[in-house]
């Protein structure tokens, strides 16, 4: 020190001392650890997980390497490396030191360490960017925020020697997921974005976790015996893959119930939830009866799937005698009260039984959960779905929703339903908030995410709409067709035919999932002002009903009748638009305040030149459904409406339906009105052109 240091209450030599850190080789020591450090934390980062090592150990790594790095430092002032061991600097004579040896190798260590750092970093980076190519909306996707309390229940293994007992092995996980959505501390996916990862295979955790944005995961297995059940269950961090905790139950199968509590309960101590009085007494058995369970179980599956089975009337229908079988085993199951409200509000909204009687059951059944259990969620949104289905009753529906809430904190349906009557009301920020929530509960639901598309598609957010396409048909890629086909009609919508052709073109040839596709390609070559191939695809079809406006299923005679005034086929338009009226006025006697069967009536007549009919039915369409009670079907039926004033020749009224429409979430499409040869009446008015120009995408919205 005294080479350097003056005698008290003198400067420091500050050149003296840098000389004599070089000297000592206290640079290149930091260089080499620093080097070596980077190398370390590489190694495990990418090595640690492999072996299961929790994440908490690279952070360690990482500290005892920074809080090293001093201690190194000053190892490397106080000792010196001789032929003869490790001695104190100031014990080696100037003639006999090494440390310039010494130096000239740590530098070349810490290069060969600098280069096999490097490379595996390269390698990372190689890695990243393959599967940036493989998978660009991932690989552009940001990556979201998991909270470390979130679940995800997936299905439990039947060890059960009977094959039937699937059905129960899945009630329990099914009801465990429940409980668990019971606890707003928590995050819970739903049971429909679980469900695809079928017990018995091999399970990726770790990418499973990022699938479903959550931290942990529940597995179990359940193995029935006449009177004996024993359910095993394991939590997961999904995050590296740990187990976390783990319990066996064998009991016996009346105690069924109590263990699906207790699994519960104990979940929600492991991941630190906060669990209410509430919420600790809504974790409570919703039937002693395992018979009225079992059937509960199986009607449930029916509703949850009918959309998929051939018989859809006769699936809910099915349902239907199992809960009341359930229900005459035990009066008091409010659960089962609930779903036969949900499967009997199915057939009347699905037009499988679209009657007074229909809907008066889902409301009594509603009812009678209500005054069983006047606190049970459940209840409160089967009477939501009934109030926003049957009679439009969107005040009371909300009302009933934010009673559901304060014990549902987790339920995708809730937020599903609170955001398509948002969207009906035309509060379009409420509706986005409500639907994106329930993708985040349920993010491989295919209804929740079509109902956001919708949503965005309203709002002309073309670059969101497409990107949830990219969602749905990455959680499910067995639906890519359809999401490929909903591209093409975006396209349309955008103005963009070349795009649209090539999305239709990657499609199986005989993939029309209720005459979308036909729809479409019928479409397409209309705005290609083709009503030849339009009329070949049509008939190509051989379906009598296709899909139309709002969804809604119409005559293939209709768009016979739209084919045939495109090509200025008069007399040919007046004959199948006559077809397509016979059809519609039945339909109008069974529903006749349906506004949407009633606009497509109007647009018929128009077709057929009765003016006044026209005109009249339009304007009734539009009574019926005005825009400030549905945000959704009001804008559909203007936009009918602005169509027969073309079509009769009303030229100021249509465009002044299409001004106010041009500013409406919903209203007729720049890629419609720029192409389709039905607005060809009002084409050449300087305002419809002023109009269109106004709604072409710009650049920023094209993809």
């Amino acid at each position: 020190m005294a080479a350097f240091y003056v005698r008290s209450g003198q400067r420091m030599n500050w050149r003296n001392f840098f000389s004599e850190l070089q000297r000592r080789n206290v640079y290149r020591l930091a260089v080499t650890y620093t080097v070596v450090s980077w190398l370390l934390i590489q190694i495990a980062t990418q090595v640690f997980p492999f072996f299961e090592i929790p994440a908490w150990a690279v952070r360690v790594v990482i500290l005892l390497l920074i809080l090293g790095f001093p201690v190194a430092l000053i190892l490397a002032w106080a000792f010196e490396l001789t032929p003869e061991g490790i001695k104190r600097t100031e014990d080696v004579p100037p003639h006999a030191s090494i440390r310039h040896h010494t130096g000239r190798k740590l530098l070349a260590f810490a290069a060969v360490v600098a280069a096999i750092a490097v490379g595996m970093f390269l390698i990372q980076f190689a890695r990243r960017t393959t599967r940036a190519k493989d998978d660009p909306v991932a690989a552009s996707a940001p990556v979201p925020f998991i909270p470390d309390k979130s679940i995800a229940v997936l299905p439990f293994r039947n060890l059960s020697a009977e094959e039937e007992n699937v059905f129960f092995t899945d009630g329990i996980q099914d009801e465990i997921l429940a409980n668990l959505s019971k606890i707003a501390d928590l995050k819970v996916i739903s049971r429909s974005s679980v469900m695809v990862y079928k017990a018995g295979g091999p399970r990726d955790v770790r990418e499973i976790g990022r699938e479903l944005g959550v931290a942990h995961l529940l597995e179990g297995s359940v193995q029935r015996t006449k009177d004996r059940v024993k359910v095993t269950a394991q939590l997961i961090d999904a995050r590296n893959d740990s187990h976390q905790w783990a319990e066996q139950y064998d009991r016996e199968i009346k105690d069924v119930f109590a263990i699906q509590s207790e699994i519960a309960q104990a979940i929600a101590a492991q991941l630190q939830a906060k669990l209410s009085p509430t919420e600790k007494a809504a974790i409570q058995r919703s039937t002693r009866d395992v018979e009225a369970f079992d059937l509960y179980l199986r009607a449930k599956e029916l509703i949850n799937s009918f959309q998929d089975t051939p018989n859809r009337k006769e699936t809910l229908l099915r349902a239907v005698r199992l809960l009341d079988e359930a229900i005459s085993r035990d009066p008091n199951f409010a659960l089962a009260y609930c779903w036969i409200a949900t499967a009997h509000d199915n057939l009347h909204w699905f037009g499988l039984d679209h009657t007074p009687t229909r809907l008066a059951q889902a409301q009594a059944a509603a009812q009678k959960a209500l005054a069983l259990a006047p606190d049970l969620g459940d209840a409160h949104l089967a009477q939501a779905l009934v109030y926003y289905h049957g009679s439009r009753d969107y005040t009371q529906a909300l009302e009933e929703l934010a009673i559901a809430r304060r014990t549902l904190p987790n339920s995708a349906d809730l937020y599903f339903l609170g955001g398509v009557i948002a969207r009906r009301q035309g509060r379009w920020q409420d509706a986005l908030s409500n639907l994106e929530k329930a993708a985040e509960l349920d993010p491989r639901n295919p209804r929740v995410l079509n109902a956001l598309a919708v949503l965005y598609d309203f709002l002309r957010r073309y670059d969101d709409e497409l990107a949830t396409f990219d969602r749905a048909a990455a959680a499910d890629p067995r639906r890519a067709d359809y999401w490929q086909m909903m591209r093409a009609q975006v396209a349309l919508e955008k103005g963009e035919i070349e795009t649209a052709r090539a999305f239709l073109s990657s499609l199986p040839a005989d993939y029309d999932p209720d005459g979308q596709a036909t729809w479409t390609r019928i479409h397409l070559a209309l705005y290609e002002n083709d009503p030849d191939s339009a009329a070949k695809i049509l008939a190509a079809s051989k379906k009598e009903e296709i899909i139309g406006a709002a969804g809604r299923i119409v005559p293939a005679n209709f768009f016979e009748g739209v084919i045939a005034r495109a090509r200025r086929d008069w007399p040919k338009a007046a004959e199948v638009f006559a077809a397509a009226r016979t059809k519609v006025e039945a339909d109008l006697a069974k529903q006749p305040d349906d506004a949407i069967l009633l606009a497509t009536l109007g647009l018929i007549d128009a077709g057929l030149a009765r003016k006044e009919e026209a005109l009249r039915e339009g304007r009734r369409a539009v009574e019926l459904r005005p825009l400030a009670a549905d945000a959704l079907d009001g804008a559909t039926v203007l936009s009918s409406l602005a169509m027969i004033c073309a079509w009769v020749g009303d030229i100021d009224a249509a465009i002044e339906q299409l001004a106010f429409l041009a500013n409406t979430p919903g209203g007729p499409p720049f890629g419609q009105l720029k192409y389709d040869p039905a607005w060809e009446a009002v084409r050449g008015d300087p305002r419809f052109a002023a109009m269109v120009n106004e709604l072409q995408p710009r650049a920023k919205e094209k993809r």
